[in-house]
């Protein structure tokens, strides 16, 4: 999904997928002796994408949880928490702790939306105003909504959240990461074997720099991980 910068995004041409992710992937495609052909896709399209065979893998900033979990196999690779984004001097005075009755805007099918829905819902059940979710498709919108005061906060990824703020200059990050977890790249539930197949490429990258120098090119590094490793569908006939 190349809305998701500096994850994933397109380049001065409009159609080329560059970013972070790219970056690492390629390294570890060089590993096995591959090419990568990147396809723009919506966010919420791309594990079923992978799981009818339209794509070989999804690369697209997949936090590893237990419903992705159920649906296809995951390799960890990076590690990237929640960080919630408002206007420069937070002039609406957001307290993360206390949305209720404002306007906030995440992703769609991303967990920032599931963490802003859950956060509503505390909200009603304590008699208080829901919170006015802003979804979007694409994560550009959900920073330019933001931007122009449309939404007086918006959650993303840490990486995303945070390069917003350089970019723009007009917004300023609220708040510490949280919910800090493993990005993975998906692939089909029956392909176990090249899951691990991608768990060694991956190591492969580490062990000689190209890894890092992927994540430093992009100033990154900081979600760098050592555990490298495929997690395991689960079962849902248990």
């Amino acid at each position: 999904d190349p809305t998701y910068a500096p994850n994933e995004m397109l380049a001065t041409d409009g159609k080329t997928v560059e970013g972070f992710d790219v970056d690492v992937f390629n390294a570890v495609a060089a590993k096995l002796g591959l090419k990568t052909e990147y396809v723009p896709a919506g966010f919420g399209t791309i594990i079923l994408g992978v799981t009818s065979g339209k794509y070989d893998v999804g690369v697209s900033s997949f936090t590893i949880n237990p419903e992705r979990k159920k649906q296809v196999n995951m390799v960890s690779y990076y590690s990237a928490g929640t960080q919630w984004v408002v206007a420069k001097g937070n002039p609406e005075k957001v307290n993360i702790d206390d949305v209720c009755g404002k306007s906030v805007g995440a992703q769609k099918d991303t967990v920032q939306a599931e963490d802003l829905a859950a956060r509503s819902k505390k909200c009603t059940d304590a008699g208080k105003p829901a919170i006015t979710q802003v979804i979007q498709t694409g994560q550009d919108q959900v920073t330019a909504d933001v931007a122009s005061g449309k939404t007086v906060a918006m959650l993303a990824d840490s990486p995303v959240g945070l390069y917003a703020v350089k970019q723009t200059g007009t917004l300023e990050a609220l708040g510490e990461i949280y919910d800090s977890a493993p990005y993975g790249y998906v692939v089909p539930k029956n392909q176990t074997d090249f899951a691990n197949l991608l768990v060694e490429a991956l190591k492969a990258a580490k062990a000689d720099g190209s890894y890092e120098a992927a994540l430093k090119k992009d100033s990154v590094e900081a979600g760098a991980i050592d555990t490298l490793q495929r997690i395991r569908a689960q079962r849902t006939d248990a």
